[in-house]
């Protein structure tokens, strides 16, 4: 008779397979219950925006904290502006939208929000007269540097679209596809 073909054996090693599911499955479902506490970081737009000026700058602790504080209070400061120009560009959009729009509405909705945004560039750029004050003169330097690259990314597209000298080149561009 052929080892392999026992029923002692075929028994045995059913049992055992058994008895390893059984482990593997006990194991699967205490692992489940038994979940480690997972342990919470919370990182705020402020903590990481802190850290993009602190690292390039080298900002003391005061600077970064005064940083920190004039960040605040602009925000504070600008944001009524900001939520009267999403409200005034809904408005907007709601008359453009009509069968027959009302151009003088249209108009005047536009003028609000230009005065608005003029308002909210202004005190933009004493933001950044308070926080380049905070700086010591190399440190104005960079800061500079790093204010300019922020507001034209910000306005990226637009710089892309009427940039003359980008034009320049993509009509030379079309010229020489055509001939």
């Amino acid at each position: 008779m052929d080892f392999f073909s026992s029923k002692r054996f075929i028994t045995a090693t059913l049992a055992i397979l058994v008895v390893l599911n059984v482990a593997l499955l006990s194991l699967l479902w205490w692992q489940n219950i038994h979940k480690p506490e997972e342990r919470q970081i919370r990182i705020t737009r402020e903590f990481k925006r802190q850290i993009y000026f602190t690292g390039p700058l080298a900002l003391s602790e005061e600077q970064s904290l005064r940083f920190s504080n004039l960040r605040q209070n602009h925000f504070r400061t600008v944001k009524p502006h900001i939520q009267a120009i999403a409200r005034l560009k809904k408005e907007l959009v709601t008359e453009s939208v009509k069968e027959i729009p009302d151009t003088a509405k249209i108009d005047s909705l536009a003028g609000s929000i230009g005065k608005r945004q003029a308002v909210v560039e202004k005190e933009l750029a004493m933001h950044f007269h308070e926080l380049a004050m905070v700086c010591t003169p190399p440190q104005r330097a960079s800061l500079q540097k790093i204010l300019e690259r922020i507001t034209t990314r910000k306005a990226g597209f637009r710089n892309e679209r009427f940039d003359p000298q980008r034009h320049e080149v993509r009509e030379l561009n079309i010229i020489r596809e055509e001939r």
